[in-house]
């Protein structure tokens, strides 16, 4: 199945964080990387006393069903020192899955696809890079709508 993960980090050297979470995502038994958008640094969502966030989409193969991979993607959050102390507040790497084919799942700890995600360009951004205007967001329909929608003036691509 091919899903789409969000990744997103503002402590603990954010870049090497998601250089780190991308790498143990294609470690994952049944998935595999197929690539990753580059970098782009953003505002926080939440509260505005905290660093700007750097953000980042990738795209995998897995074979993975949808609550196992989410408690993968959570445990490597847990490996990298996530820890969550406020709604929407800092932290060490942040990964959502975004997109799980084309399914639709709403469950109390999993909605997919990911509620928000055609109004943040945080996520928008890194997707279309991924996918372009292919890419269909189920019950939502085209990516590239959304994102002529959204403003992306502080989504700032990151050159390493």
């Amino acid at each position: 199945m091919r899903a789409y993960v969000g990744l997103g980090s503002n402590l603990g050297e954010p870049m090497e964080q998601i250089s780190s979470a991308l790498h143990a995502i294609d470690q994952l038994a049944g998935s595999r990387l197929i690539a990753s958008s580059s970098l782009y640094r953003t505002p926080p969502m939440g509260p505005q006393d905290q660093p700007d966030y750097l953000n980042a989409a990738a795209e995998i193969e897995t074979s993975s069903e949808p609550l196992q991979l989410l408690q993968q993607l959570q445990y490597i959050e847990q490996q990298q020192g996530r820890v969550r102390k406020r709604h929407w507040g800092e932290r060490t790497i942040d990964l959502d899955l975004l997109l799980y084919g084309e399914q639709q799942i709403n469950l109390p700890t999993l909605q997919v696809p990911h509620p928000g995600l055609i109004e943040r360009a945080f996520v928008l951004v890194p997707l279309m890079e991924l996918a372009g205007e292919l890419l269909w967001v189920p019950g939502q329909g085209e990516l590239g709508k959304w994102l002529v929608r959204c403003d992306c003036s502080e989504t700032i691509k990151v050159e390493k």
